[in-house]
C-alpha cells in the first residue's frame, strides 16, 4: 500500500505494532510527533538497533496526545520515504469538534521518469545542495486526486500530512474560507491563515475546516501556490445538485488542548542553533554576520571551511552523517527552555525536534501572533525563530532539517534531555 494503512486510535490508548522488515536493507520506523518513550522512537543506533531484512521488531507505547501525526522510516530515509514507506497516525480526541465529516490527506511527491518509474536518481548533488528532490507528480493517498464530491452547507475537516521529501505545500481552496484547528497535531486558536494559504512544510501537518459555501453544480479548485512559477491544480471540489444546508453551521470548532507542559519564558535557560550550509550559503553567512554576534561570526570561518569536506550542511558547525552523534545540546530534564535558530541559508528547512512539542515564541523578533505548537517548524532563509519547550522527556533525541537531502548531507544532529 502506498501510503502505509491509516493507523487509527484513541488518546491514551496503548499501541502495540509489529513491524517485519521484508526490505533487501535495514530500516526502522519513527512514530513523528508522538511524545513517546525515547527507546520506542525508531532512530538506529541512537534508540534501537536497525531492524535487519528477515527480522522483527515491537514497537508499544502510550498515546497521550490527540491528533494528526504520520509514520516513516529513519533508515535511508530520503530514499525509503521518497519510495512510499510512510502512512497516517490519527489519535482521535475523546470529545472531536462536530462536522459532517472527515478526510486524511497524505500529501507527497514524485519524481517519476518517462516510463512512470521512480527516478533512482538519489543522493544527487544538486539536490542535496538546493532544496532537495522535488518531485514532478503529486498524489494525495497514493493517487493523483480525482475531485471531490461536496454538498452545499456541508462542514469537513481535512487532516493534512505533507509526507513529501522536500515539497512545500501552499495550498488555497478555491474561495472557501480555510480554519485552522490544529498544526502538528496540537491544538491550536482556530484562525484563518494569512492570504487563506495553509503552509505546510515537509513532515507538517495541519488540520482544517471547511464550510462548502459554493452553488449546486459548481467546481472549485483547490492550488498549491507556494511555489508562483510552478503552481499546480491538486484536485476540485464538485458541488452535488443536493444542498445539505442552506447555511454554514455555526458549531464550534475550538479542540480541547493536549497535555503539553506549558514553558515559562522567564525562567528559561536559553540556547542558540545556527544553520549553515548549502548552495550559497557562504554569501548567506558573510550577509548576516553582522547581526549574528560576535561569537557566531567568530564560527563562521570554521564552518566554511568545513563545507569543503564530508558534510554539506550544518548545525553550529558540525555536519552529521554517521551513526555516532555525540549530544549538540544537553537540556536539564524539567526545566523551561528556549532556543533561538538562525537559518544562515538560502533555503527553506523544516526543523524537526523528536520526543518533544514545542511553542513558537517569535519570528525575527516578532512575537507569534498565534501561539502555537510545532514539532517541525518551518524556516524561512535568513529567518531567526525562538522556540520553547519543557525538556520532560529523558533521552538522546534527534534534531534534525526534514528536507530529507539536507538531512542526509548533514543537517543533523542529537540533543540530550538528562
Amino acid at each position: 500500500m502506498v501510503p502505509g494503512p491509516e493507523i487509527r486510535v484513541g488518546q491514551g490508548d496503548r499501541l502495540r505494532i509489529v513491524v517485519d522488515n521484508g526490505l533487501p536493507e535495514e530500516t526502522t520506523v519513527h512514530w513523528h510527533g508522538l511524545r513517546i518513550p525515547n527507546a520506542m522512537d525508531g532512530v538506529p543506533h541512537l534508540n534501537q538497533p536497525p531492524i535487519r531484512p528477515g527480522e522483527r521488531f515491537v514497537y508499544e507505547f502510550e498515546v497521550p496526545d490527540a491528533g494528526t501525526f504520520w509514520y516513516h522510516p529513519h533508515t535511508r530515509s530520503n530514499v525509503q520515504v521518497e519510495r512510499g514507506l510512510s502512512g497516517a497516525l490519527v489519535v482521535e480526541e475523546p470529545e472531536p469538534i462536530r462536522v459532517d465529516r472527515e478526510l486524511v490527506w497524505v500529501i507527497d511527491d514524485w519524481r517519476l521518469d518517462r516510463s512512470a518509474a521512480i527516478s533512482a536518481d538519489f543522493d544527487n548533488p544538486h539536490d542535496m545542495s538546493h532544496a532537495g528532490r522535488l518531485g514532478n507528480t503529486v498524489t494525495v493517498n497514493g493517487r493523483v486526486p480525482e475531485d471531490i464530491a461536496v454538498r452545499a452547507g456541508e462542514r469537513v475537516r481535512v487532516r493534512i500530512v505533507n509526507a513529501a521529501n522536500a515539497r512545500i505545500l501552499g495550498l488555497e481552496f478555491g474561495g472557501h474560507e480555510p480554519w485552522v484547528v490544529a498544526l502538528d497535531g496540537q491544538p491550536t486558536a482556530p484562525h484563518r491563515p494569512a492570504d487563506d494559504t495553509v503552509v505546510i512544510g515537509p513532515a507538517g501537518r495541519a488540520d482544517v475546516v471547511l464550510d462548502m459555501t459554493g452553488a449546486r453544480g459548481t467546481r472549485a479548485v483547490v492550488v498549491d501556490r507556494f511555489y508562483p512559477d510552478f503552481a499546480y491544480e491538486l484536485m476540485g471540489f464538485v458541488y452535488d445538485d443536493t444542498p445539505l444546508r442552506t447555511n454554514s453551521p455555526d458549531w464550534p470548532m475550538e479542540l480541547a488542548a493536549n497535555p503539553v507542559p506549558e514553558p515559562d519564558l522567564a525562567s528559561a535557560i536559553r540556547h542558540e542553533v545556527i544553520l549553515n550550509g548549502g548552495m550559497m550559503g557562504a554569501m548567506v553567512m558573510a550577509e548576516m554576520g553582522g547581526s549574528m554576534g560576535e561569537q557566531s561570526a567568530g564560527g563562521m570561518m570554521g564552518m566554511m571551511e568545513m563545507m569543503r569536506g564530508r558534510g554539506i550542511w550544518f548545525i553550529n558547525g558540525k555536519a552529521s552523517t554517521g551513526h555516532v552523534m555525540d549530544p549538540m545540546l544537553i537540556f536539564e530534564r524539567n526545566r523551561s527552555h528556549v532556543v533561538e535558530m538562525t537559518n544562515a541559508t538560502a533555503f527553506h528547512h523544516p526543523m524537526h525536534l523528536h520526543g518533544h512539542s514545542f511553542r513558537v515564541v517569535s519570528r525575527n523578533g516578532v512575537a507569534a501572533p498565534i501561539p502555537e505548537w510545532r514539532d517541525t517548524v518551518l524556516m524561512a532563509p535568513r529567518e531567526k525563530i525562538e522556540i520553547a519547550f519543557v525538556a520532560d522527556n529523558p533521552g538522546d533525541w534527534m534534531f534534525h532539517c526534514h528536507v530529507l537531502e539536507h538531512q542526509a548531507a548533514g543537517m543533523m544532529g542529537v540533543v540530550r534531555v538528562a
